[in-house]
């Protein structure tokens, strides 16, 4: 599996992890005064969510930008 589809998988595994602390996040604040560590839980997935995504954002304006350069190489 090419490092591409690693992170496509990642960030879909992520965004359920990412999800799932939200539930336990809002299903603790229903409870009551959460604890600190509770609110924060969403903050990690959250963080890998922003790095994939933002990788996966740019990936076609690389490939265009190589693929300039290449013909440019080439020309």
């Amino acid at each position: 599996m090419n490092s591409n589809k690693w992170i496509r998988q990642t960030h879909r595994w992520v965004s359920i992890a990412f999800t799932v602390a939200v539930i336990i996040n809002i299903a603790a604040m229903g409870q009551g005064e959460p604890v600190v560590w509770v609110g924060l839980l969403a903050l990690f997935p959250l963080i890998l969510l922003l790095l994939t995504g933002l990788y996966l954002f740019v990936l076609p304006y690389a490939a265009r930008w190589r693929g300039a350069e290449s013909a440019r190489v080439r020309g």
